[in-house]
């Protein structure tokens, strides 16, 4: 199990949210967390420990009056990590070259991929033919409904008609590099996993699958563990100390090394 921290940017701030409070009306969302330090403070952390691959999400819509003051943030980041982060949020085949050229290593893409609540091939194709499936991460994140889990786009807003399921890993893993899965159910809320999201994810064997949601403590790590061994790497926002949690941020780059 790796540790993949993250930087999540919402209105020009590093902050840490509730992922299912997220609105595009008004820019708002409920807050656990609001940095005095800017992204690149957080990126030059992750560097100095050497933990590769975690990721920016840009919080606002591309048409937000925010959303240029978030990029601002982002490449502060990518400039002080260049090619240890991946960025999301937004992201499509006319602009996901800008990211990495920016020092991206990855670009992680839902809602252009996923279209009117179908998976959309042609934009799929044409992200992968911009940037090459080397340089990209699906984000799969899912809400619950009907005892099954489907992915969510639009910041978390809207379902599609898309399960997740082995199949589903299967078919998608030939044109990306990583997966990215967001518990939206839990996430942000440092209330514990969602450990049946995490065994289906732990069971299927395929590129690597970051597992973010819901981390409260080490016994939630440990749990991780058990459900899917080292198959799943992770990543833990509100309950790290750095965000104003209890988990010692040092004591999780160890543990998770």
């Amino acid at each position: 199990m790796r540790f993949r921290p993250c930087i999540d940017i919402h209105n020009g701030r590093v902050k840490q949210i509730i992922g299912s409070s997220l609105r595009d009306d008004g820019d708002s969302a409920d807050e656990n967390f609001v940095s005095e330090n800017d992204g690149a403070y957080y990126a030059s952390l992750y560097k100095n420990d050497g933990l590769n691959g975690g990721h920016i999400i840009l919080l606002n819509p591309e048409g937000s009056e925010y959303y240029e003051a978030d990029c601002e943030q982002a490449f502060l980041a990518l400039g002080a990590f260049p090619g240890g982060m991946q960025i999301g949020g937004g992201i499509n085949a006319e602009n996901a070259s800008r990211f990495i050229s920016a020092g991206a290593s990855h670009v992680i893409v839902t809602s252009y991929v996923f279209r009117d609540g179908k998976i959309n091939m042609d934009n799929l194709e044409k992200l992968v033919k911009a940037v090459g499936k080397e340089h990209i991460v699906l984000d799969l994140s899912c809400r619950r409904r009907d005892g099954r889990y489907y992915i969510v786009t639009d910041r978390w807003q809207h379902f599609t008609d898309v399960e997740v399921t082995h199949k589903v890993l299967d078919s998608l893993s030939g044109y990306c590099d990583e997966f990215l899965v967001h518990a939206v159910d839990v996430e942000g809320k440092s209330a514990g996993i969602d450990e049946e999201l995490i065994s289906l994810l732990g069971t299927w064997d395929g590129i690597p699958v970051t597992y973010a949601g819901g981390v409260r403590n080490f016994g939630d790590l440990a749990r991780m563990k058990e459900l899917a061994g080292d198959r799943l790497d992770v990543t833990i926002g509100s309950a790290l100390s750095i965000f104003g949690g209890q988990m010692n941020y040092d004591t999780v780059v160890v543990y998770c090394k």
